[in-house]
């Protein structure tokens, strides 16, 4: 990336330089195309890693949302294991482009989609994201009060958030907002949230 770029650039301004990304998860070894420009486009990124082994994948069809997809890990995860209809959202236009070609190529079915291309009326079973913590504590707290309400009655939101930069705090003010929030794992300095629809 370039000194102003950030992954939550909507246009990089970064050469698209691709590169593949490897890693292991539901259960088969996946390969992705990223490129620079994207958030973590030389390997999987560590929260990500923690999430994708510590919270319990899907495994029927349903209804995902990958919240803040880059190159599509996790939304990629999310179709292999479900077989779902899974929405990637990502503001970042190269991001979108590379979770489309990704998903065309494994043959599975995933909208990649910026926020304002998701109809108002989607409802999700499940929200999953690494959340953009760079944004700022405002933007985040923004950002899941848009999102989380999308959550199906009895959906749950699963995210990953470093402890370090306030895991334990976002937790918390969860709660406050009304959704129930459980610490369900830790590794390597993340935590593991589950989130649950309000009642």
């Amino acid at each position: 990336m370039t000194d102003s770029d950030h992954y939550f650039s909507t246009t990089p301004r970064a050469e698209a330089t691709p590169r593949q990304v490897s890693f292991h998860a539901a259960g088969r070894d996946i390969t992705l195309t990223a490129a620079s420009g994207v958030f973590s486009a030389g390997r999987l990124d560590p929260g990500t890693a923690v999430l994708l082994r510590k919270a319990p994948l899907p495994t029927e069809p349903g209804d995902y949302l990958d919240l803040g997809c880059g190159y599509g890990p996790v939304a990629v995860t999310l179709a292999l294991a479900s077989g779902g209809e899974v929405t990637a959202v990502d503001v970042n236009a190269r991001a979108l482009e590379l979770v489309a070609a990704n998903a065309k190529r494994l043959e599975v079915s995933i909208r990649a989609s910026t926020p304002e291309q998701v109809p108002p009326d989607a409802r999700f079973d499940q929200i999953w994201s690494n959340p953009p913590i760079r944004i700022g504590k405002a933007a985040l707290h923004d950002l899941l009060r848009l999102w989380l309400p999308r959550l199906k009655p009895g959906g749950v939101a699963w995210l990953v958030v470093a402890r370090h930069k306030g895991g334990d705090s976002l937790a918390d003010w969860l709660g406050d907002q009304g959704y129930p929030t459980v610490k369900h794992a830790s590794q390597k300095g993340y935590r593991i949230l589950r989130v649950s629809a309000r009642e």
